[in-house]
């Protein structure tokens, strides 16, 4: 069983930010494997379904970013997997627009949702998916960089990484970590 959960923010507002990639490439994921997201539950929108013959629940945790940890630890808690068996996606500064980073286990970096999350399962050994939003140029404001929206220019390659993204759900699944990370970094 898998657990995949993309971070970003709930509502219109925050709909086609930066910060709210986790979002769309968990959206992508359920139109692939067909899993429709709309069962509230453990502060997330969740779907379940099976692919692969693996049961895999996605899920949107609803919190705001930075207390994402709160579902994704009442999330493991409930389906009772382990720290291999979730798969986080979410948005990084430290990388340039349209890069993919898969790691089996890491350090927050400078995200403040993946600090609650590994703060509150007290753990760093579980798989993610980072897509590079690219850093805000001189004189943004951070908050306000990673709640803007993409330029025309950076569509392109954004869709191209959120594709491998997908794709690397898959092969996690799949094949295991380390032929996601091997298939899809870069």
């Amino acid at each position: 069983m898998y657990i995949v959960a993309g971070l970003g923010n709930p509502g219109i507002r925050y709909a086609d930010t930066r910060h709210n990639i986790g979002f769309v490439v968990l959206d992508m994921l359920a139109e692939r494997l067909g899993i429709k997201i709309k069962k509230i539950k453990h502060k997330a929108i969740l779907g379940e379904g099976i692919f692969a013959g693996e049961k895999v629940v996605l899920a949107k945790p609803q919190t705001y970013m930075n207390l994402s940890g709160e579902s994704i630890l009442a999330l493991k808690n409930w389906y009772k997997v382990e720290d291999s068996e979730l798969i986080i996606i979410y948005d990084d500064i430290d990388l340039d627009v349209g890069v993919l980073r898969i790691r089996d286990s890491g350090s927050a970096g400078t995200h403040n949702g993946m600090k609650n999350i590994i703060y509150l399962l007290n753990s760093q050994g579980f798989p993610r998916v980072r897509l590079g939003i690219g850093g805000p140029p001189q004189n943004w404001d951070l908050k306000d960089y990673v709640l803007s929206s993409f330029t025309e220019e950076e569509i392109p390659p954004l869709k191209d990484a959120c594709q491998r993204a997908v794709q690397g759900v898959e092969f996690i699944i799949t094949r295991g970590i380390n032929y996601a990370m091997s298939r899809c970094n870069g």
